[in-house]
């Protein structure tokens, strides 16, 4: 079996936020990949949190034409040719998203060719894995937040989580002074805390937009609101700045969904960075290398996570390794997700069954894509 094929696909699709009557406007982009071999058989691969026409032009470019001719069962092998291609030199960024992508789609055609779920070709530890909501944004005002917690909860969902710090050193100069975001993060957290009561699961997540001092603050003040993790706390996950946090609060600390390579994961460990790792199999070079991190987090005893959303990629990587952990479900990710693929589950009690059908067990509905693709990409404004 031999590729013939691979091409890549940037979306920047429209998504509707049609919660508690709001329909707030917004998008999310993605670049879809998909790799055929000349037996007919077809995987498909994607990345997001990025710039999707770089991806797709990468792919198109270097790392597709790279791919012809191979054996696509030869992942581990893949895996390293890519990474000489592309990021030679221990780079980061847009690489491992294009390796991510392929290396999806590889794994998706492995399991195909093997009839498994993909899941169980990872390892299949379980057959299904906890989810957390991530429900609270930016743009709720304080009361509909809490309305919203209670929205979640009410569908079943006892893990929650809200964003905090605002953007804040990104947007610094508008002026937004961030003692004030930090401060009605606070009343925020407080609102979601006393909305849902003491037994529901609470997580916050900075989106790396906090320096030390203001991240330290934080933590302190929301230390008595039960927060089960602080994601992402600091500006460039910031290994020694990390350390230095996590020494100075209860809350536990997680990291990682935007890191591109392993040893970002082995050096948050080493420095007892981080109580929880969040690698993402769409980001952090795709199952061969997240197999390898959830490897490392074992041996350090760390338990690892799924952060930065994708949650129907991720539960692969978690229902197959023994340490896996729990899947985001992002709403606003899921909904634009719901318009590019077919054969989503759907989370019942706050778990998501593993499909039985080789493969990811749900493809990209090839119609719509076509009609996405004619909208206009994003221009770096895809991110959320």
């Amino acid at each position: 079996m031999k590729i013939i094929r691979v091409s890549a696909t940037p979306l920047n699709i429209p998504v509707t936020i049609d919660v508690l009557g709001l329909n707030q406007q917004t998008s999310l982009s993605l670049c879809l990949t998909e790799i055929e071999t000349d037996t007919g058989l077809v995987g498909h691969g994607m990345t997001a949190i990025t710039e999707e026409e770089i991806i797709a032009a990468a792919v198109r470019e270097v790392a597709g034409p790279a791919l012809i001719g191979e054996d696509p069962m030869a992942t581990e092998r893949l895996w390293d040719k890519l990474y000489w291609l592309l990021s030679p030199r221990g780079q980061t960024g847009y690489a491992s998203h294009a390796i991510a992508a392929l290396d999806i789609a590889l794994w998706d055609l492995k399991a195909r060719a093997l009839g498994q779920p993909l899941w169980r070709l990872l390892g299949g530890a379980r057959s299904r894995v906890p989810v957390y909501a991530t429900f609270g944004f930016g743009f709720f005002e304080r009361d509909q937040l809490a309305a919203a917690a209670r929205l979640w909860v009410s569908q079943g969902f006892r893990r929650l989580k809200m964003t905090v710090g605002g953007h804040a050193l990104a947007r610094r100069d508008e002026p937004r002074p961030i003692d004030e975001v930090i401060a009605e993060d606070v009343r925020r957290v407080a609102a979601v805390r006393e909305a849902v009561g003491p037994d529901v699961k609470l997580y916050v997540d900075a989106n790396c937009g906090l320096d030390l001092f203001h991240a330290t603050e934080l933590a302190r003040r929301i230390e008595p609101y039960g927060i089960s993790f602080f994601e992402e706390p600091l500006t460039q996950n910031d290994v020694r700045q990390m350390a230095q946090l996590r020494a100075r609060t209860s809350i536990p600390l997680a990291c990682g969904q935007n890191e591109g390579l392993a040893f970002r994961f082995r050096d948050l460990l080493v420095n007892q960075a981080a109580d929880v790792l969040q690698p993402n199999v769409t980001i952090s070079g795709g199952y061969s290398q997240c197999l390898k991190i959830a490897g490392m987090a074992a041996a350090f005893n760390v338990p690892i996570d799924n952060g930065g959303a994708w949650p129907f990629h991720n539960m692969h990587l978690h229902a197959g390794v023994s340490n896996g952990g729990m899947a985001e479900y992002h709403y606003v990710a899921v909904q634009m997700l719901k318009q590019v693929f077919d054969d989503l589950p759907v989370p019942q009690d706050g778990w998501l069954q593993l499909p039985e059908t080789p493969g990811l067990g749900f493809a990209p509905n090839a119609d719509r894509v076509r009609e996405l693709a004619k909208l206009p990409t994003s221009r770096g404004k895809g991110k959320a």
